[in-house]
């Protein structure tokens, strides 16, 4: 499995403390079979990240995991804020983009309901040349939830949702249902921390999506989406 969504790389945002806390995060990943995970720190006013420096992080901590066998790949990437998108040049957005495909950037929307702003920024992504994976939409919820998300979709966004989020799910619920309907594409951890909060899990989210989705979705889902994103490649909507 690949993580898209992980904000494993230390002392940089609010994610690892420090690099025990990496390495830490990095054992659960391979504990749940996690093979790849892209390091996504905040890009946003709150957090002074580097968008430059993501990429020799990465790589100090892939050093370190090899130095204890662990089996566990870290790959470059960023979470951007809606905010930030606009003002970073286009060297600096393909840097920040996962993987190191320059081409799937990771998108965290502004607080609130998701509104025309963010369609309108997705289409100006768009003519830059690139595309959006949407991050966490279960904290963007408003009364035309479904139709925003389905918009986004048919705009070429990758819907990415919370794995513990899902998880918790009722199987019966209105989540489930956008699962359903195709709107729930990828999952990642949004792990911050080995000491509390999410895990650097994914296992869990997709075992409950399996109640509600084709072996060939999960296909998807698991495999094909993020290795596409990771690798920069165009991506077919889900089966």
């Amino acid at each position: 499995m690949i993580d898209l969504h992980c904000h494993i790389l230390c002392a940089l945002d609010d994610g690892a403390i420090d690099l025990e806390d990496s390495i830490a995060m990095a054992r659960q990943a391979q504990a749940d079979g996690i093979a790849t995970v892209c390091a996504t720190p905040h890009v946003r006013v709150d957090h002074d990240v580097r968008v430059e420096q993501i990429a020799v992080r990465a790589r100090a901590l892939q050093s370190s995991l090899d130095e204890l066998g662990i089996a566990v790949r870290v790959l470059p990437g960023a979470e951007v804020a809606e905010t930030e998108a606009d003002s970073l040049s286009d060297a600096r957005l393909r840097e920040a983009c996962l993987g190191s495909g320059a081409r799937w950037l990771l998108l965290e929307p502004a607080p609130g309901p998701i509104g025309d702003a963010l369609q309108a920024l997705v289409g100006r992504l768009r003519r830059r040349r690139i595309d959006v994976v949407l991050a966490h939409p279960e904290r963007h919820a408003g009364a035309d939830f479904r139709e925003r998300l389905g918009a986004l979709a048919r705009d070429g966004c990758v819907i990415q949702w919370t794995a513990q989020f899902i998880a918790d799910c009722d199987p019966r619920g209105p989540i489930m249902a956008l699962a359903r309907e195709g709107l729930v594409h990828v999952l990642g951890s949004d792990a911050h921390s080995s000491h509390g909060g999410r895990q650097l899990r994914l296992e869990h989210g997709f075992a409950a999506l399996a109640a509600v989705r084709t072996p060939d979705q999960m296909a998807w889902s698991i495999e094909r989406a993020p290795l596409a994103i990771v690798r920069g490649e165009p991506l077919e909507g889900a089966p």
